[in-house]
Formats: C-alpha cells, structure tokens, sequence
C-alpha cells in the first residue's frame, strides 16, 4: 500500500543551541498508509503531541526526513508547506478551536474560504451534508459557543473532513467528552475512514478505542517502544 506517511530518523529538540536544548524525539521511524487507522499512544511527555505537529506541517523537526503524500518537506519553504497541509491534512484537536463568532456551518467552511477566498455554493452543500452525518441537522446556524462540547467536537470533525483530507490527524478527540459521546465521535472518524480511505493518526489515552485500531504505536521518552496490529 502507499504510504501517506513516512518518517525516517525524525528528532526533534527544543532550545537548539541553548545550554537548556533538549531533545524529545530520539530517531522515529513510521510509515502509515492510505487508508490505515491507527493509534498514537504512550505516556504523558512521551512526546505523542510534538510528533502528530510534525507530522501535521506545524513545527519542522530538528533532523531526519518526513514525506507527507510522497513529497519531502525538508527543502519546503511555509508557503509550500502551507499548501501542502491543506491540500492532503486534516486536524481535530481536543480543544475544538472553534471560531466562536461563526455558525457551526461557517465554520466547516472556513478551510475552503480561506483556501478559495469565498464561500462557495458546492463548499455549503458539502458542509451541510458533513453536519447532517455527525448528526448536527439543525444546528447549522448555532454560533459555536452555544454548542455544547460533544457538538462542538462533530463540528471540528465535519470542519478537518470539509477538503476530503487523505489524512486525518487527531489529538485526544474524545480526552474531554464522555464515554458515550466518546464512541460516537470514534465511529464518525472510522466510517469516514471506511468510505473515503482517509487514513487516520488518533492520539488517544483510551485504551478502548486504541483496541479498535488497525494499528497501535507506542511512544515512550520520545521513542517507538512498541508496534502492534489489531
């Protein structure tokens, strides 16, 4: 399979050239292909964050080589970079990052308008479609803050999937919501996932949905101490 993901070598340190540098991913290996589904784990400080933000086009690291969608980001200016994130990624983060000023609707937009300068007609059909799947008909005019949190997380969702992403990045989606809001935010992520061949990197301290996983990598001090299969 293809891999959308490749990492050879990736550190990362913080400080550089600082008495107080330090470094918190130690040579990290992993590729993950179109269409996987898997689980980012470990330890608190085990490093999980910094490398979903590598990964994510966020932070550069320090050394090693990092191919998003068969391209090398080492030689990437931020402009490139930039496009080559909203071209292939999508985020949900645990903290929704929500334009709380902006509809629901508005805000599943908001990739394509800032990416197209304008809201589009077919950018509205298919962010009204997304919010009816993650069950939020009826809610598109809402202004974020009057969402409650488990509705502000679908919307999150229904904002990363609005460009069709061919990798989905989540930090702790479900780390604020409770077990059953938590399983269904986990099953929206996997049926996209099914039908759209999204691959999925979900950081998550659940050790229920990371058994749901295709795959499950362990970080531990900033190092890969174990891979396994479902």
């Amino acid at each position: 399979m293809t891999a959308i993901v490749s990492l050879r070598g990736l550190r990362k340190s913080y400080g550089v050239g600082t008495p107080v540098e330090t470094e918190v991913l130690h040579g990290i290996d992993i590729e993950l292909a179109e269409g996987e589904f898997c689980a980012l784990i470990g330890p608190s400080g085990s490093g999980k964050s910094t490398l979903l933000n590598l990964i994510g086009l966020l932070e550069r690291p320090t050394s090693g080589d990092l191919a998003i969608a068969g391209s090398e980001t080492a030689g990437l200016k931020e402009q490139a970079l930039t496009v080559l994130r909203g071209r292939h990624i999508g985020f949900v983060f645990q903290f929704h990052h929500l334009l709380p000023a902006f509809t629901a609707l508005e805000n599943v937009m908001m990739p394509s308008i800032i990416e197209q300068g304008v809201a589009t007609a077919d950018a509205e059909a298919i962010s009204r479609d997304l919010l009816l799947r993650v069950g939020l008909k009826g809610h598109e005019h809402k202004k974020a803050n009057q969402l409650s949190g488990g509705q502000q997380q679908r919307v999150a969702i229904a904002r990363a999937l609005s460009r069709s992403p061919r990798l989905i990045l989540a930090d702790e989606p479900t780390g604020n919501l409770d077990t059953h809001t938590a399983d269904d935010i986990f099953a929206l992520l996997r049926e996209f996932n099914r039908e759209r061949g999204s691959a999925c990197l979900i950081v998550t301290h659940d050790p229920r949905l990371a058994a749901r996983c295709d795959r499950r990598i362990e970080l531990v001090d900033g190092r890969v101490a174990h891979v396994s299969s479902a």
